[in-house]
Formats: structure tokens, C-alpha cells, sequence
């Protein structure tokens, strides 16, 4: 190999260890300017968001163009979470009273109204669902019990809880990034959800554990949870102070007893999304930057400053994408 190719091949290797170890953030023109919250990638050319203003957007070619949708009669509403099944079906959960969740199977043309409740104080906060269907939405709590529905045909009818599990004084939820809430593929028919405020609890089978972040006023604790097979890592801290860097990540082994540890190096701040990409490899975001963790969530790398409310992956496929206030969108290349 003549000395040129020998530099030729060199220089190639330097710029994909380069780009390796640089993940990239570009952003979109969404031409919106509105605050998302509402995430949901399909597959690499499929994305659905939502956010304030009765909006929801979608993609079908991988963010080069974002069609948006206000939905007649919803103009006012603030879709914090949204469930998106392919190109044409879609589920978008509404905050406050009442709590509303509008599912569409034409691509956003039309809307169905498949729940809704106008219990004094109701808040939804978070909506998560499995390949076959089944669902869970979580709220505040209703005089100090835990607000849940479940579905088990894609959202078309939603059953409320009964179990009524009793919450602590000022112990609420988020409705963040619609991830404080995570169906546990693992152990099937299984949920794992996190709160925040007086306390932060991470609830598992039935039982509940105290969670080492941030608590103890109504902008801290848990916002958010990524699951790889038994691995669970919970992020959150508090908003009101989102540059503040301790107790805000907890790596949690699922075993029959929960094993828990902290990070050796945590997150550059509040964070109120995190995604699992592999085994190793989690993305964490928040208002105050993204993070990166490639050990299993031991130590984080703090990849950019720039506020993100949500980060999603693919379900089918590699692509990530990010999005946040002022109609913020991204594509994340790690």
C-alpha cells in the first residue's frame, strides 16, 4: 500500500472515531412555535409530537417535512403525551379538567374522543403502551390516590383503576415528557411508575421504594424512566433550579428486590426524559442540556447545552430525536 493510501485510510479512521465520540445534534425547521412535550418515533422516517395549542405534528420522511395539525375544538388544549402506532394511527393525551385523550386512524384527518374525565383536579401526566396494545395512563392523585386507566385495544376504550394506592401529602407526578410511566416488557402486564415532590418513589409490583433525587418541594423528584430488559435508570431533579447536578439520576436493578446505586458522575443538571439506545448506552435530556452515558448510566457526558423537554428513539429502527419549547425539534447522531 503505496504511503498515500496508508494517510488516506489513517485520516478515514480519525474522522469516524472522531464522529463516534462527538454525537451531533441538527435541528429542524419545524415552523412552529410552541412548547413539546408529546414525543413518539415509529421508525426512521415516522415521527409523531405534540404540544400547547391543540398541536400535533407529524413527519414521514424523517423531519425534512412537519405537517401540523390543530385539532377542531382543542385549539386551547395542552397535549403533553402522545402514542403514535404508525403513519396513520396515533394516540394524544390532553392535560387538566378535563383530562382527554383523542385517538385518530387516518393520519390526523379526524379525531375520536375515547376518554375523558372531568373529576375536579384531574391532570394526566403520562401515557405508555406496549406492541399488542395495552396501555396505561397515570395522573395526579385524586384526594391523595393514584389516578390510573388502562386500555387493551390500542386506546379505543380505557377502564379506570380501582386499587386506589394511597400517595403521600404533596407526593404528585409530571407531565414532563410522558415518561414517568413504563410498561415493563420484562414481567408482562407490569408497570413501573416514578413521582416527585413532598417525596420521590419509584412503585413496582404492587410495591414502593424511596428514590435517592431530589424531593421535598413541587418541582422536584422523578420525571422520567428508560428500561433495557431488567435495567431501570430514573432521572429528574428539580426544574425551578435545572443546573443543579446532584441526586438527579438512580440506576435501579430489577430483581426480585430492587438493587439501587447512584451515578459516579450524574447528569450536567435537572433532567426530565431519558431513552435506553443499548444495553450500555442511555440519553438523558433536559432545560438545562443533553447527556450522554455509554457505561450503563456510571458516569455521563454532557454532549450540549441547548433545552430539550423530550428524547425519543425509534421503535423500529436507529433514529433519535429531541424536541422542546419554541417548537424546537432535532435529530440526535450519536
Amino acid at each position: 500500500m503505496s504511503l498515500y493510501k496508508c494517510l488516506l485510510v489513517l485520516c478515514l479512521c480519525l474522522s469516524s472515531s472522531t464522529k463516534a465520540q462527538n454525537p451531533q445534534i441538527i435541528l429542524l425547521d419545524s415552523g412552529k412555535h410552541i412548547s413539546l412535550r408529546g414525543l413518539s418515533i415509529v421508525n426512521d422516517k415516522v415521527f409523531w409530537c405534540s404540544g400547547s395549542k391543540g398541536s400535533v405534528g407529524k413527519s414521514i420522511d424523517g423531519g425534512k417535512q412537519i405537517t401540523w395539525i390543530n385539532i377542531p375544538g382543542y385549539e386551547t388544549r395542552d397535549f403533553r403525551d402522545i402514542e403514535a402506532f404508525d403513519a396513520n394511527s396515533a394516540i394524544v393525551m390532553a392535560i387538566g379538567e378535563p383530562g382527554i385523550i383523542l385517538k385518530t386512524t387516518d393520519g390526523g384527518k379526524t379525531w375520536k374522543k375515547v376518554f375523558e374525565d372531568s373529576t375536579k383536579g384531574m391532570f394526566l401526566d403520562a401515557l405508555d403502551f406496549d406492541k399488542k396494545g395495552n396501555g396505561v395512563v397515570v395522573g395526579d392523585p385524586i384526594n391523595h390516590k393514584l389516578y390510573r386507566a388502562y386500555t387493551h385495544d390500542f386506546g379505543d376504550s380505557w377502564t379506570k383503576d380501582t386499587s386506589l394506592i394511597q400517595l403521600n401529602e404533596q407526593e404528585s407526578f409530571f407531565a414532563s415528557s410522558g415518561t414517568n410511566i413504563q410498561y415493563n416488557k420484562i414481567q408482562r402486564k407490569s408497570y413501573l411508575f416514578a413521582s416527585g415532590g413532598s417525596c420521590s418513589r419509584l412503585f413496582w409490583n404492587n410495591k414502593n421504594y424511596p428514590l435517592a433525587l431530589q424531593a421535598g418541594k413541587n418541582s422536584t423528584g422523578a420525571n422520567s424512566i428508560a428500561l433495557f430488559k431488567n435495567k431501570a435508570i430514573i432521572v429528574g431533579g428539580d426544574f425551578s433550579k435545572d443546573s443543579r447536578s446532584d441526586s438527579n439520576c438512580v440506576i435501579v436493578q430489577l430483581h426480585k428486590k430492587p438493587i439501587f446505586s447512584i451515578p459516579e458522575t450524574t447528569p450536567l443538571g435537572y433532567r426530565s426524559c431519558i431513552i435506553a439506545i443499548t444495553k450500555n448506552t442511555f440519553v438523558c435530556c433536559g432545560t438545562s442540556g443533553v447527556d450522554v452515558s455509554t457505561d450503563g448510566g456510571k458516569h455521563w457526558r454532557n454532549i450540549s447545552k441547548q433545552s430539550f423537554h423530550v428524547v425519543q428513539k425509534a421503535k423500529k429502527g436507529k433514529s433519535i430525536f429531541l424536541a422542546g419549547s419554541n417548537g424546537k425539534i432535532a435529530q440526535l447522531f450519536l
